[in-house]
């Protein structure tokens, strides 16, 4: 058999501490199916002395992982510290830098410096592998980077971020506040003490610039994806949505249209039959459209050690077996500057909801404002009174409209119009509502 593969591992938290563990307890399986052994040689982490219970003896010990990255110990780096600088940053170019493979979880290095790092990878010869940056065991980087090279995909979108996915579903079935579940979701270890990065959005970003990335052959552009959050999402909403044939979920989508990629994160509705809404918990799920192959659906679980390590050592595999391909799918200079189609230019259908002011002539005035931009209603469904409004004298109405497709900019004009007239007490919720 071929000499082993030794592999450095930066970071022992929980991905790390499962990948070191499965690499140890599948020894032979590993061996096996990579053609060499693969044995971890070599770790970095900021707590030398915690027992992780791992099986560390006689493995190299290195405070600083960009010391582990030159370390003469080791023939491929896996980075899982997370971060778009800093160490993790560091350990990464300095691994390629000494011509070493690097494999890692790291979304937000690769969305911020993707296009720079498999630059100087391809000209070291020397793989990146990234599988487990984007929902966590599935493997959907190898799927399009690899399996479906005969298409041309129009749409790549899904639920990317477990944690959001967790809240709406609770949300939902338990008739509970955004707050509430946020607050379960932190005493379960789903959310962080600091959830801003999940719930506003930013994470699902991160790996939606990957994927678009990969799918459209453009160079990563986390800058140019229109991002809102969950929390303003509130139980009448979700209830809404089930009345009316809906769930909403929060979407990262990217979209090839004529005016460039559109790539976009914010709370859908989606029909209640489509296969990604019907993916609840802290499970994710994408549906990659092809123009050969039609739709396919990817779900499972999106983070976790276990689930993660499974897409950090099957990276781990392909590296050991010779297998080498540009980051993304194509070299990097072939990668396209992305040309960014502008959220104003979306089209789709809408729901909107209004805290109407009860009081002769509001109802049509919001239905003339819809109409001088030219934007049709497919329904409109009036609530009771909404009791905890700030409107002085009557509490306002809750009136729910759902548009025909639509362009985002004809609806902001609209409703910009309405606030003006004054008809309506706080702002309007708007949730876009996607195509299945």
């Amino acid at each position: 058999m071929a000499e082993p593969l030794r592999v450095g591992v930066a970071g022992l938290g929980t991905v790390g501490s499962s990948v070191v563990r499965i690499l140890g307890a599948k020894a032979e399986e590993l061996a096996a199916r990579a053609g060499r052994p693969i044995v971890v040689t070599a770790v970095s982490a900021r707590e030398k002395g915690r027992d992780r219970k791992l099986p560390l003896d006689g493995v190299a010990w290195h405070m600083d992982a960009t010391q582990l990255a030159r370390s003469n110990d080791v023939d491929l780096v896996v980075e899982l510290i997370g971060g778009a600088e800093g160490a993790a940053r560091g350990c990464v170019e300095t691994a390629i830098e000494f011509g070493r493979p690097v494999v890692t979880a790291n979304k937000a290095l690769l969305a911020r410096h993707g296009l720079a790092i498999a630059t100087a990878a391809e000209q070291k010869g020397v793989a990146v592998g990234f599988e487990a940056a984007v929902a966590g065991g599935i493997p959907i980087v190898k799927a399009l980077r690899e399996g479906l090279s005969a298409n041309s995909l129009n749409r790549v979108f899904g639920i990317l971020n477990g944690t959001c996915n967790y809240i709406l579903t609770r949300m939902e079935r338990e008739k509970l506040g955004f707050a509430e579940c946020l607050a379960d979701a932190q005493k379960l270890g789903y959310a962080e003490a600091d959830p801003t990065f999940d719930v506003g959005g930013f994470d699902t970003a991160h790996k939606l610039a990957l994927l678009a990335a990969l799918a459209f052959g453009v160079a990563p552009d986390p800058d140019g994806i229109y991002v809102e959050g969950i929390t303003s999402i509130t139980p009448f909403d979700l209830a809404m949505a089930e009345e009316l044939g809906y769930r909403v979920k929060l979407l990262g989508v990217a979209t090839r249209t004529d005016s460039g990629v559109e790539q976009r994160v914010h709370p859908s509705m989606l029909p209640k039959d489509a296969a990604v809404a019907r993916v609840d918990g802290v499970t994710n799920a994408v549906e990659i459209d092809g123009d050969v192959v039609g739709a396919l659906v990817f779900a499972g679980p999106g983070a976790g050690g276990d689930a993660t390590a499974s897409a950090v050592i099957a990276d781990i595999v392909d590296i050991a077996r010779g297998l080498r391909m540009p980051a993304f799918g194509v070299p990097a200079a072939s990668l396209a500057a992305p040309t960014r189609a502008p959220m104003s230019r979306h089209e789709g259908g809408y729901y909107i909801r209004l805290s109407v002011i009860d009081r002769p002539g509001a109802a049509a005035a919001i239905a003339a404002r819809m109409a001088e931009q030219g934007i049709s209603l497919k329904s409109i469904v009036q609530r009771g009174r909404e009791p905890d409004s700030d409107a002085p004298g009557v509490d306002p109405v809750a009136v729910v409209l759902i548009t025909y497709a639509t362009a985002e900019a004809a609806l902001r004009a609209a409703l910009d119009a309405i606030e003006a007239d004054g008809h309506i007490d706080g702002a309007p919720q708007v949730i876009r509502i996607e195509k299945r």
